[in-house]
């Protein structure tokens, strides 16, 4: 039985969303995602020339840097890197800036849970700011199962630690955005109801998976609305890069 939750949210419930752009004024695109009392700055620098080793020279390489709050990087925030690096490989148009490397530093402000769905809005946010081709945009989404089978969207930390199991889901923006004209229908891409990224911890059927990703698909419908409603409002800013 679904019930509401300790910040009087219920099951569905998203916390309050908050984006900026051009908040990093050395870096060529930045971005800010807050998603509750969650808080994520992701910076963009590049297109350099040269990609990293091991990279394919004839395409354009992503380097995903994460620098947690305090302390070193630990096992679970390399997860983090490989999983934000994948996920935006997946979304950038890599073959128009061959044998070159864009870096993406993603550093935690705060993290009260979700931690990593707002570092992939927020690195999304920031490669549309610095002007980085894109197939499409992204929206990222966390689902948890409760122990009484039930399903909640964006938990706090607090609520993390008391799940059985939770997904993150990345799925891909309306063709309707701020992209260039064009750059959104590359390789038959996105897929309206597809999904980009699934990455799932703890125990769930596939029923529960199911689940999730009904409630996910249906929540990233209105992140994605905000998302583009943000970047549109800061259009404006691109004009301050031009120099």
């Amino acid at each position: 039985m679904e019930s509401d939750r300790d910040d009087g949210r219920s099951p569905s419930q998203l916390r309050p969303l908050s984006c900026a752009r051009n908040v990093l004024h050395r870096a060529h695109g930045s971005a800010s995602w807050s998603q509750g009392d969650t808080k994520v700055l992701a910076a963009v620098y590049g297109p350099k020339a040269g990609t990293k080793k091991n990279e394919n020279p004839e395409k354009a390489c992503i380097e995903v840097i994460w620098k947690p709050k305090t302390g070193q990087i630990g096992k679970l925030e390399k997860e983090f890197e490989m999983i934000l690096k994948r996920t935006l490989q997946s979304i950038c148009i890599l073959t128009l800036n061959p044998n070159t490397t864009t870096s993406i530093i993603v550093q935690v402000v705060n993290d009260d849970g979700a931690l990593l769905v707002c570092a992939i809005n927020a690195a999304c946010a920031a490669l549309v700011d610095a002007g980085i081709p894109m197939k499409h945009l992204a929206v990222a989404i966390c689902c948890c199962l409760a122990e009484g089978g039930y399903v909640i969207l964006d938990p706090t930390k607090l609520e993390e630690q008391k799940m059985r199991g939770f997904t993150y889901l990345v799925f891909p923006n309306s063709v309707v955005s701020v992209l260039p004209e064009g750059s959104s229908h590359v390789e038959g891409e996105p897929m309206e109801h597809g999904i980009i990224t699934s990455v799932t911890h703890g125990v769930m059927s596939v029923e529960e998976y199911l689940k999730c990703l009904e409630r996910g698909r249906a929540a990233s419908t209105k992140l994605s609305d905000f998302l583009r409603r943000s970047l549109q409002s800061q259009l404006p800013s691109d004009s301050s890069k031009a120099a």
